[in-house]
């Protein structure tokens, strides 16, 4: 099919659903319009809203359908056999809650590599630093592509799959356009990818507004990159204004496919911790889509009896790109969009797409918004790789939150708190190796030692660093 413009448009959207399990609805959550449940909508056509989507509730709930997703645990470890087989959905943490995310989505039809099931860890020097003993982290930079965007993409590759849609595209600070990038190669379909192109830095030289370790995986896995002149937000709102007429399916976090997908973070959460609730879930906040999904998942599982309580929900903004923290300090009077100055490149959005979403989680969870200077942000995140850990720049926001909200008095002491890691600690590897580049006065900085080919020279070296290390010679 072609539009008016002579360019390939999207498949029509089907008026009933080919399975016998009840599937997931589209519905704006401005105007209240429903569409079919295999559309390649992600706004509504009739006011602009975003989409949410309307998931039937399960055949059980509570302590049976907590059996259930413990039970299916046990796929993880299932023997990998060849491509037929239904394996990989099986195997993914996402797919694992299919019935609170895409219920009607079959194994056959599931693009998954698998993804989810990432680490719930106590690290004992990220909580001294942080200054709150009862922090855990859970660390979504251990997904396929090194962030918490493959839980999203999985799901809304799979309905792109289901609905018949040929590509695929998304504009990008670095961890979208890797995850799409590689999902879009495993489900058979063209990836374009919208990036801001480098800027004229002060010297003369260009300066990349996208991790280079994110560019390179999306050129890696085979995505058409296009470097935009102008910032995320151009991206984004070109690809908002023309997708259909393009004939390409947006991807972003304004998708509601995306949103749901990404719940599954806090569905595993709470799966690891007994289904316990935490008193706090403390996230990076740049397009709000993850506190929104987040903010969903919560709201899903205390409807199902899965939690007892619901934690409240702390999305941390860095400071130079910061309008929601503005406006949760003015009580949300009024929306606001700044140019973004941040070194964690995947939060440098001035105008979240994801507001009023993200707004209704900090309002039902009563929950806070707040902000972070890159200078304690990069000690974050020192303070995260030092402990053998590691993360991006922007996941360290959580960590440089937590630390704020503790010395204000928000986080009370002996409050359970989960921090969200979101990517990779080599994600940024420009960023990682300047940090700590020889002569840097960084509180955290690890630079490289020249030294002599001679046995001494080794020796002064070894003992320095016995010397600062815990249980070392020195300690």
């Amino acid at each position: 099919m072609t539009n008016a413009a002579g360019r390939a448009s999207l498949p029509p959207v089907p008026a009933s659903v080919p399975t016998s399990v009840p599937d997931a609805t589209p519905v704006c959550a401005r105007c209240g319009a429903a569409y079919g449940p295999l559309t390649l909508l992600a706004e509504c056509p009739a006011c602009g809203g975003l989409l949410d989507l309307h998931v039937p509730p399960p055949d059980v709930c509570g302590a049976d359908l907590r059996a259930r997703f413990d039970a299916r645990r046990a796929d993880r470890d299932a023997p990998v056999t060849f491509a037929a087989d239904p394996g990989p959905a099986r195997r993914s943490g996402v797919w694992r809650f299919r019935e609170l995310i895409l219920p009607g989505a079959t194994d056959a039809e599931c693009v998954s590599q698998p993804e989810g099931d990432t680490p719930l860890v106590y690290r004992e020097p990220v909580a001294r630093w942080a200054g709150h003993d009862a922090l855990l982290l859970k660390h979504d930079g251990f997904n396929p592509t090194g962030s918490f965007k493959d839980r999203g993409m999985t799901v809304a590759l799979t309905q792109a799959r289901r609905a018949g849609a040929r590509a695929v595209a998304c504009a990008s600070t670095g961890n979208t356009s890797a995850a799409l990038a590689a999902y879009a190669a495993l489900g058979g379909m063209a990836g374009l990818v919208l990036v801001p192109a480098p800027r004229a830095g002060a010297g003369g030289g260009a300066v990349p507004q996208v991790a280079l370790g994110k560019l390179a995986q999306t050129l890696a896995y085979g995505a058409r990159t296009l470097l935009v002149r102008g910032d995320f937000d151009r991206c984004l709102a070109l690809l908002r204004a023309h997708a259909e007429s393009l004939g390409v399916y947006l991807v972003n976090s304004v998708n509601p496919y995306r949103v749901a997908g990404q719940q599954s973070v806090a569905f595993e959460v709470a799966q690891q911790l007994g289904w316990s609730a935490p008193d706090w879930v403390v996230l990076p906040a740049g397009n709000l889509g993850n506190t929104s999904a987040v903010g969903a998942a919560l709201r899903t599982m205390r409807a199902l009896g899965l939690l007892a309580r619901t934690p409240r929900v702390a999305a941390v903004q860095a400071a130079g790109a910061a309008p929601f923290a503005r406006a949760f300090r003015e009580q949300f009077a009024a929306r606001h969009a700044v140019e973004a100055d941040t070194v964690a490149t995947a939060i440098k959005i001035g105008d979240p797409a994801s507001w009023e979403r993200a707004e209704r989680v900090v309002r039902e969870t009563d929950g806070v918004v707040t902000d972070v200077s890159d200078a304690d942000l990069l000690e974050a995140k020192a303070a995260v790789d030092a402990s053998g850990l590691g993360c991006e720049p922007a996941s360290a926001a959580s960590v440089a939150g937590v630390r704020r909200l503790a010395r204000e008095g928000v986080i009370r002491p002996g409050e359970t708190v989960v921090a969200i890691l979101t990517g990779h600690v080599l994600k940024d590897p420009g960023l990682l190796l300047d940090y700590h580049r020889a002569g840097s006065t960084a509180a955290g900085a690890n630079p490289p030692v020249e030294v002599d080919a001679t046995p001494d020279a080794l020796a002064r070296v070894v003992d320095a660093a016995l010397a600062r290390t815990p249980g070392g010679a020195g300690a």
